[in-house]
């Protein structure tokens, strides 16, 4: 007998996991740019080329990643269409 329901799959659509995935990210790029930063004395050029480069970086994957997603929904829906016949008319 379960008295706790299972946990709900993750979908890899799942926007919470794509807002974690961006934060992670920059934290990343900007540590990377840190710890340039200190090795060469540049502070703070490393870390604000690192930021800006992971900032596009993410821009791009989002992009790229919404293009692709509209691209399948859009070839689910033709093919559903093609295959429910032509639509009936509306007076």
């Amino acid at each position: 007998m379960k008295l706790v329901p299972p946990p709900p799959r993750v979908s890899p659509d799942d926007s919470v996991l794509h807002g974690m995935d961006a934060a992670l990210t920059m934290l990343l790029f900007l540590a990377v740019g840190f710890v340039i930063d200190r090795w060469l004395g540049i502070t703070p050029w490393a870390m604000i080329a690192a930021s800006l480069l992971g900032g596009v970086g993410l821009f791009l994957k989002f992009k790229y990643r919404y293009d692709a997603t509209m691209q399948r929904l859009e070839t689910e829906r033709r093919a559903r269409v093609a295959s429910s016949g032509p639509a009936p008319e509306t007076p």
